[in-house]
Order: C-alpha cells, then structure tokens, then sequence
C-alpha cells in the first residue's frame, strides 16, 4: 500500500459533460501530448460556460494519465471552496491548502487547491512540496496576482482558465505569460443552444466626465462615490428599477462602498426590500444576506465588486450597473451574474447608468479574442473616452416633463447640426444659441395660455438647456467652468427675456390669433 490515497475515486455528480467542453477538454489535452512540459496554456470561455467543470474533468484525467500531482490556485477564499467541493463531484481527492491547512499529511495527496496570497506564504516558507507538481491551473487567470507564482513552477504545465483573456494591469499584458490561446464557445452561441440566458438592455445616457481614471486605468472610487452619491442620480437608478425591473430579483453594482449605502437608505425609504453588502462583512453576515436574496423573490441587493466571481445565483432577473468601468473584464462578469439559465428563465434585465454598452458594446457580441490577446493596447486604445461617448447623446425630456410639451410633436434642438450649417454659412458660432433659444420659447409658447405659463415652463427646461450649452462649448472647444457656468446662466436671461417679448408675436403665429386675454 502506498503512501498516496487513490487520487481518483468515483465519481458524485451524475453532472454530464457537454460536447463543447468534451472539445475544449480534447484541445487542452492535445496540448499535453504534444507541447513542452513546462508549456504555458490559456483557455477563454464565457461566464456561465462551465469552466470549473472543464477543469475538474481535466484533472480527473490528468491524473488517471499522469504519475504527477496537481495544483489549482484561485484568488479568492469562496472559489477556493467551491472548486474543492467541484473537483470532489468530480471523484477528485484534493486537499484545500488554506491558512489554517495541516500540511503534515500532505503526501498522501495529488491534487492541492489553494488560493494565491496563502499559497504564495507556504511556498515562501517551504511547508509545500511542490517538486512533483505536473499541472497548474490557474482560474480567473486574468488576475496578475498569480504571475509572482509562475517562478516556483518553471517545470509544470501551466493552464489559465478565464473568461476575458485581457489582464487586469495594462503594463502586464497576458501574452507575456501564455504562449497560446484556445478561445472556446462564444456567448451568442451559449444562448443560441440554450446554455446561457438572453440578455434585455435598457441603457441611459450617462454625464460622467467628471469621472477620474485612476492608476490602475480605471476611474477612481472617490469620483464614482461622488457622482453616484447625489440624489439625481439615486432618483435616475429608482426610476429606471421601476420602469424595468420593479417586483423582479435585482442585483446593484456599484463602484464604492459609500455609494452602495446610499443607494440601500434612498430604495429602503421608497419601501422597497434591499440589502447591502461588502467586503466588510463577516463570514456570518454575507451567508444571512445571500441566504435572504436567494429566497426573497423580489430581493434588491446592492453591492460593491464582491459579487463579481465566485458567486452563482440563477434566480437573478435584473443586473443594474450603477457604474461606469472601462474594464472589459468586469464589464462581462457584472452581466454574467445574470445569465444563469434555468427552467423558467430564459431571459434577464441589464440596466446601464454608466455608459458601458457604448463603450464595449453588446455582451453577446462577438470578440476577436486571439486579437486581443496579441494585441491588448490597440484594443484598449480605441475604447472611446467618455466626452466622446456623450458626443453623440441625444437628450430625452423625462416622461413627465415630456407631458407638459404634449402640443409639440418634436422638442429636440440638434446643436451640433446647428453649428456645422451655420459655420458653413460663415455665420457666428452665437446664432446657434439664439436660434436654440428661439426653439425653446416656441415650445414653451405652443404649450400656454399666457406668458406665465411659458415662463414656468422654461423654469422646467434646466436639464435640457444644460445638455445643449455642454454641445455648443465642445462644438467650439471652449468649456472652461467658469465660461460654461456664465453661458448657462445668460442662456435663461436671453430665454425668459424672450419670452416676454416675443409671446403675443409667437402665439399668433402658432394659433393664428393673439393671446386671450
């Protein structure tokens, strides 16, 4: 009898394979055959594709073919235990190497799981044998975390599994670990064949150039906190959940643990079920929490980038990004929470108040994803900046506002198509805004009986008026603060003074007889 228990005992889950993870385990595994042992593999497949099951397979088959052990690391303690419990499913004896492990028995094991901070003290202290280690797997490869590893396992075959194989540090880009890429089933065709949910946008053009990017390429929490804190924009996110998603499982991603609070005190004192989560909480608190949405049908959890990776809840209808990323990779797993399928669902809810789906476009559209991980910068670089974005938003009078214009059939004023024709003309660049605010007056004018009524309109028009001066000072790039604060202001004088006026005239013109009086 030796000293090893038997790696591989029967298999607990009657979980069967399907046929692109039968190809994706065939590929991977050609690879062993045929490349270097100390060969470096990245595997590609979407959230929700199953990529835990891939793995677990593959070390049942690995070690069933190999008198070597294996390795899996994961970034965090929940996928830590989740794998573990996975590969046991799978009949795969394996010791989870955490901060509290005996590792005196250690020898009596082929298959570790390990999260990477731990792992990386173990190795440090020598408590782990790691000579005859022949496979590592590494999920959520993306993470750079795990690249301080690789030094100890320059003799092992090295798999990366993640669903975006575009690293999260721009100055580490995923190709200089991985010498190739296997890009498995793409999500258009996981929904197609009924693998993963279809996905219903609802998207709101977003004002966030007062956003900053931070170092690490993505905008700061501080600035994210800020904006996202203020009432307007706690009203916009409980108008859009009403409008999409009210009564429905819904889950809140937010960009700061201050803005994920807000956010739980504004939708509580509208009477609405929500809880709030973050990494402060203790392992009691979180399992409560998530035991409470699980079984509250109509749960809103509000959260911050804990529910990312590691968690699976189907029952999920609406995701609301209540942020703004120019991470791809978060992009996807935010969305990817959820397109779980099951029995009764089919579809989900993604509602977006940070302009992702303009900057990334739409999750289930295809990537070149060889491209990207060739080529991570060009890719990064023709990500549209956000005054680019907001160049092309057309503004829309909220529903209420839109009611007290009911007599115009169009309330829209194209600044930008006003300019080219007048500059085009060799006119000044102010005859836009006089004839801004002439269309303004008309529709203020076209909805009243007398001029006070026109004027409370144009009190109501803030928001509007506020959109056209932004494309005028980006049509004549000029937008210092104090200039845009003083052209907003005069923009109101010029209108109200018009008004008074030019009512009588204007109503005539519209009614085809003067006012009543």
């Amino acid at each position: 009898m030796t000293d090893i228990q038997d790696a591989i005992q029967e298999k607990k889950t009657d979980k069967e394979l399907y046929s692109y993870q039968k190809g994706a385990i065939d590929r991977i595994f050609d690879k062993f055959e045929t490349a270097p042992e100390d060969y470096h593999l990245l595997y590609q497949l979407p959230t929700g594709g199953g990529k835990t099951v891939i793995f677990s397979e593959i070390v049942r088959q690995y070690l069933k073919n190999h008198n070597k052990k294996v390795l899996v690391m994961t970034h965090r303690v929940e996928l830590c235990k989740q794998t573990s419990e996975m590969l046991t499913s799978f009949g795969v004896v394996n010791k989870v190497v955490n901060s509290t492990a005996d590792l005196s028995d250690q020898a009596k094991y082929s298959c570790f799981v390990a999260m990477v901070e731990t792992l990386n003290n173990r190795l440090n202290d020598n408590k782990l044998d790691i000579s005859d280690i022949g496979l590592v797997i590494i999920d959520e490869a993306h993470y750079n975390s795990f690249t301080k590893l690789f030094k100890f396992f320059e003799k092992s075959f090295i798999l990366g599994v993640t669903a975006t194989p575009l690293s999260s540090n721009r100055n580490l880009p995923m190709k200089d670990n991985y010498q190739e890429l296997i890009v498995g089933e793409s999500i258009e065709s996981l929904i197609e064949n009924e693998f993963l949910a279809e996905v219903e946008v609802f998207q709101y053009n977003m004002g966030l150039t007062s956003l900053e990017i931070g170092s690490n390429g993505d905008y700061t929490v501080k600035s994210s906190d800020d904006l996202y804190s203020a009432v307007g924009m706690l009203d916009q996110l409980y108008q859009a959940y009403l409008n999409h998603s009210k009564g429905k499982k819904t889950l809140i991603f937010n960009n700061g643990i201050n803005t994920s609070i807000q956010v739980y005190y504004h939708l509580k004192a509208e009477g609405l079920p929500i809880m709030h989560l973050d990494n402060t909480a203790t392992k009691k608190q979180r399992k409560q929490i998530l035991r409470w949405f699980k079984e509250t049908p109509d749960a809103i959890l509000t959260s911050v980038s804990i529910l990312t990776t590691g968690f699976d809840e189907p029952t999920i209808d609406t995701i609301i990004l209540n942020r703004a990323t120019r991470s791809l990779t978060l992009y996807f797993q935010m969305i990817g929470r959820g397109s779980r399928i099951l029995n009764n669902k089919s579809k989900f809810s993604m509602i977006d108040l940070g302009n992702n789906y303009q900057r990334f476009g739409p999750w289930e559209a295809p990537l070149d994803w060889q491209a990207i991980f060739r080529s991570p910068d060009y890719y990064m670089d023709r990500l549209s900046s956000d005054e680019e974005l907001e160049s092309h938003f057309r503004y829309e009078m909220p529903e209420e506002l839109r009611a007290e214009f009911a007599n115009s059939k169009e309330v829209y004023f194209n600044i930008k198509e006003t300019y080219i024709e007048a500059t085009y003309k060799g006119e000044s660049s102010k005859v836009v805004l006089e004839r801004s605010i002439a269309q303004h007056a008309y529709i203020c004018i076209e909805n009243s009986e007398d001029v006070y009524d026109a004027l409370g309109l144009a009190k109501m028009l803030g928001d509007d008026i506020d959109h056209r001066i932004e494309r005028y000072s980006q049509c004549i790039s000029k937008s210092t603060h104090n200039f845009l604060s003083w052209l907003r202001d005069d923009y109101r004088l010029k209108l109200r003074s018009y008004l008074r006026d030019n009512f009588d005239t204007v109503f005539e013109e519209i009614h085809g007889h003067p006012p009543q009086d």
